[in-house]
C-alpha cells in the first residue's frame, strides 16, 4: 500500500505542527508537582531564565506568558514619549502592532523583500525621522533580518531596538545568535516554535535598568514589603508558570538536535521542491545566515496560474494542513476602523506574500515519508 492509499484508508490529517516532547521535560514536570510549586513561583522559573538567556549570550532573562506579552512589556519598558514613532513591518503578527499601540505610540510600516520575505533594509532606514524612537526587527519564518546596516543607524541616531525572535530560536546572524542585538529581544514558546512551553514567552537584555522594569510590569508593578499592594505602575500578570518553565528547561537541553531537524525538514521539502518553477521558497542560505526553518513556507508565483486558496484546498482534500502566511498590518479590519493608516496606502510586496504565501507541515513529529508526500501532492496540484 503507497502512502497516499495509507493516509486515506486511515484519513489521517498530516497537521502544520506536532510538537516532540522528550523524556527529561516529564522528569522536570513530575518534580515540580511533587515539589508542590506550579504557579509562578519555583525553581524552574528562574533556572529557565538563567538558562535561556546564558544561550543566547545574555545577561537577563525575564520569562512570561506569551510572545504577545513580551512585546507589550518590552516596548512598554522603553518609556517612548507618547506620540512617537515605531517602525514595524507590515508583513507580520497582529502583536507587532498592538504592543506599538497599547503604549500610545505610533507604527509606522515598511514594505518586505520577495526573497528573503524579511523587512528590506534600505526602506527601512528611508523611513526614519526625528519622531523614530524605536524600530522593531522582525525576523520571519525562520530566516534573520539582515540587520548590519540597521543596527548602525539605530545606535548613531540613539533608536531603540527591539528584536523579535519569536521564530528564530537557536538561529544565528553572523554566527552570533539571534536575539542578541536589540535594546531587548523578545521570544515566544508557543507549541509550533522551536522548543515549547505550550504558551509562553521570554524577554532578553543586557540592560539591567530595563531587566528590573521587566520584570515588575510582568507582575502588575506589585510594591515590596509592606507596601507590596501599593503599585507605582500600570502592568500585566502575565507571568510564566513553573509548570511551564520545567518544560521549558527540558525543551532547551534538546534545543541543538530540534535545530538540526527543523533543517532537515528543509532541507528534504527543498530536494523534492527546487524542480517546482511555480513557487517560490525562502533563501536556505545566504553570506549572512542558513535558514532554520521554523515553518516550511511556500510563495506562488504568477505562473503558477492558480489562487493560493484553492491550493491549500486541494492540499487538505489529500489529508495536508497547511497555514496561510500573515495578513499585513495595513489591511487589518481594526486598523482600517481606527484609521491607524492612510486610506490608500499600499505595500505590494507584503500583499502579494499575504495573498499568495503558506506552510506546509513542518513540525519535529513529521516524518521523511510524510515529507514527501507533501511536497510530491503540492507539485501534482500545480502542474495539472
Amino acid at each position: 500500500m503507497s502512502m497516499k492509499e495509507k493516509l486515506k484508508s486511515k484519513n489521517k490529517l498530516i497537521p502544520v505542527n506536532i510538537p516532540k516532547i522528550y523524556n527529561q521535560e516529564k522528569i522536570y514536570v513530575k518534580d515540580c508537582l511533587n515539589s508542590g510549586w506550579i504557579s509562578s513561583e519555583g525553581r524552574y522559573v528562574k533556572r529557565f531564565e538563567d538558562s535561556f538567556s546564558k544561550y543566547n549570550n545574555r545577561a537577563y532573562g525575564v520569562a512570561v506568558s506569551s510572545g504577545t506579552g513580551a512585546l507589550e512589556i518590552a516596548m512598554k519598558s522603553l518609556n517612548l514619549k507618547k506620540g512617537s514613532e515605531v517602525i514595524i513591518p507590515s508583513f507580520s503578527i497582529i502583536s507587532t502592532a498592538l504592543c506599538v499601540i497599547k503604549s500610545g505610540l505610533k507604527p509606522v510600516l515598511i514594505d518586505s523583500d520577495l526573497k528573503t520575505w524579511n523587512v528590506n533594509p534600505d526602506q527601512l532606514i528611508k523611513k526614519i525621522s526625528k519622531k523614530t524612537k524605536a524600530i522593531i526587527i522582525t525576523h520571519i519564518y525562520g530566516f534573520p533580518v539582515d540587520m548590519k546596516k540597521i543596527l548602525f543607524i539605530a545606535k548613531q541616531k540613539n533608536i531603540k531596538i527591539i528584536e523579535d525572535s519569536a521564530e528564530m530560536i537557536g538561529q544565528t546572524y553572523f554566527n552570533k545568535k539571534c536575539g542578541s542585538f536589540g535594546d531587548l529581544s523578545v521570544f515566544s514558546f508557543y507549541a509550533n516554535k522551536h522548543i515549547t512551553t505550550g504558551e509562553g514567552g521570554m524577554i532578553l537584555t543586557n540592560n539591567r535598568k530595563l531587566y528590573i522594569k521587566c520584570k515588575s510590569l510582568r507582575n502588575l508593578c506589585f510594591g515590596s514589603g509592606e507596601d507590596r499592594f501599593n503599585h507605582d505602575d500600570i502592568g500585566w500578570n502575565y507571568r510564566m508558570t513553573n509548570i511551564q518553565a520545567a518544560i521549558g528547561c527540558g525543551q532547551l537541553m534538546n534545543i541543538n538536535r530540534i535545530i538540526k531537524k527543523k533543517r532537515e525538514i528543509g532541507k528534504r521539502y527543498i530536494s523534492i521542491l527546487s524542480k517546482c518553477n511555480k513557487i517560490a521558497i525562502q533563501p536556505y542560505k545566504l553570506s549572512y545566515a542558513r535558514n532554520i526553518f521554523w515553518v516550511f513556507g511556500v510563495l506562488l508565483k504568477k505562473r503558477a496560474n492558480i489562487s493560493r486558496n484553492l491550493v491549500v484546498k486541494k492540499l487538505y482534500k489529500k489529508n495536508i494542513q497547511t497555514r496561510n502566511f500573515f495578513y499585513p498590518m495595513h489591511k487589518q479590519k481594526i486598523f482600517k476602523k481606527m484609521k491607524l493608516f492612510a486610506k490608500n496606502i499600499q505595500f505590494v510586496n507584503a500583499e502579494y506574500l499575504s495573498k499568495n504565501g503558506f506552510y506546509l507541515p513542518s513540525g519535529l513529529g513529521i516524518s521523511n515519508k510524510e515529507i514527501d508526500y507533501v511536497g510530491r501532492t503540492l507539485i501534482k496540484i500545480l502542474n495539472r
